[in-house]
């Protein structure tokens, strides 16, 4: 089981440079694990791909039919109190986004404190960075492992 950000989730649903790496990480362990607004993060990127012409539109039906397939699979962090809470110190100590903010405090609240228990898969690496520092295994595809286990 791994904890899968929405930069890594994308290369799965349409094809990108990153997708054959990112698809290779996810055979190796299919078991995704997802912040509650990924879902809508995926396709938010989705529809910017397509906004911006290089992805048509039949790829982002398919993109949106796979996101659902994989959301279905997933287990989902639903937003709690906890993981707000860990955003807003994540969001004190580290330069993120607080959309990386959110992820990355489901993935805590999800390691339960322990995060070198969960790997995390990402492309994003201000996030990555930020992961590595609070004690997560990054599983950067494509890359060299990083962290204690990937």
């Amino acid at each position: 089981m791994r904890f899968w950000d929405s930069s890594a989730v994308v290369p799965l649903l349409v094809v990108e440079p990153s997708s054959p790496a990112v698809m290779r990480s996810y055979e190796l362990d299919p078991e995704i694990v997802a912040w509650w607004a990924t879902e809508a993060e995926c396709v938010s990127a989705l529809a910017r791909l397509e906004r911006e012409g290089s992805l048509a539109s039949s790829s982002m039906v398919e993109g949106l039919r796979r996101l659902d397939a994989l959301a279905q699979a997933w287990r989902e962090v639903q937003p709690v109190a906890a993981v707000r809470e860990i955003a807003v110190r994540l969001l004190r100590v580290h330069p993120l986004r607080t959309a990386d903010a959110l992820q990355l405090a489901a993935a805590i609240v999800v390691a339960e404190g322990h995060p070198s228990s969960l790997p995390l898969v990402t492309l994003d690496e201000r996030l990555a960075q930020a992961a590595e520092r609070e004690g997560f295994a990054i599983v950067r595809p494509g890359q060299a492992p990083s962290g204690s286990s990937a």
